[in-house]
């Protein structure tokens, strides 16, 4: 909405069909939407040709299909623990290498959504903080391949933002418990709107680094430290968390890990 409102023409493409439908209806500019999974390439490719066709163009691509699971690695059901991986970082993948040739022509600019979880290790969340890193790391590789391009590629990052995900987490009594031992700021669940406005904001300015709340580029800035620092709290938090971990059933957090089932995906 916030984009719409700034005069862009928006494609949207996810899981959610009937939610893509009324978003894409109730936007103020030009919009449409496909439903698709990320972690299809083939579908992927397919809806970008779409997209290019409806709008002649695209300038901007925004990779920001995401899912989580919580509880300790060891307890993990592994099909749940990959799937995470999949939609966050090759889905990622999926999503730049469809759109690429159009932002090619167009000189445009790729926003890789990652996550304070890209460089500071949160326990219980192992699969979502390896995917947030590795899509880090592979924009900023990216970045590094299509300067010469003329294409821009930039990293936004978040903390608890008030999301569908977040509130999926919050569900989870072993999250939840973790997260009130959190110190602030990190402990605090942000709210979403001035997050939206900081990342369409960096979005118009092909910003290479977005940050949806403020604190997390000095976050940024002591990264080397933060390891260290988790694993001092963790050593005091999980004692007490670990029994009831190994009860909770691994799954997808959210509406986003409800939206996703084996059925087929892509109408494109």
């Amino acid at each position: 909405r916030s984009l719409s409102e700034r005069g862009a023409r928006l494609a949207l493409i996810g899981l959610e069909k009937a939610e893509l439908a009324r978003v894409a209806a109730s936007l103020t500019g030009e919009a449409d939407h496909w439903h698709a999974d990320v972690t299809d390439a083939a579908a992927m490719l397919r809806t970008a040709r779409l997209v290019q066709e409806r709008f002649g163009t695209v300038d901007v691509v925004v990779a920001n299909a995401g899912v989580a699971v919580g509880g300790l690695f060891r307890h993990s059901e592994p099909d749940a623990w990959r799937r995470v991986i999949e939609v966050n970082l090759i889905g990622s993948a999926n999503t730049a290498r469809a759109f690429l040739p159009a932002l090619l022509d167009s000189r445009g600019y790729y926003l890789q959504v990652a996550s304070l979880a890209a460089f500071a290790p949160a326990p219980m969340m192992t699969a979502y903080c390896a995917s947030k890193a590795g899509a880090e790391s592979f924009a900023h590789t990216l970045r590094t391949e299509l300067a010469h391009h003329g294409v821009g590629v930039g990293v936004g990052y978040l903390t608890w933002t008030d999301t569908d995900m977040v509130r999926g987490a919050d569900q989870d009594s072993t999250l939840r418990e973790l997260r009130s031992r959190m110190r602030w700021p990190a402990s605090r669940t942000y709210p979403l709107a001035p997050a939206v406005d900081r990342l369409a904001t960096g979005i118009e300015r092909r910003a290479r680094h977005i940050y949806a709340q403020p604190w997390l580029r000095t976050a940024q800035l002591l990264r080397a430290a933060l390891p260290s620092a988790a694993t001092h709290r963790a050593r005091r938090a999980l004692p007490a968390l670990e029994p009831a971990s190994a009860t909770i059933p691994t799954t997808l957090l959210g509406a986003g890990g409800a939206a996703n089932d084996p059925a087929p995906r892509s109408d494109a």
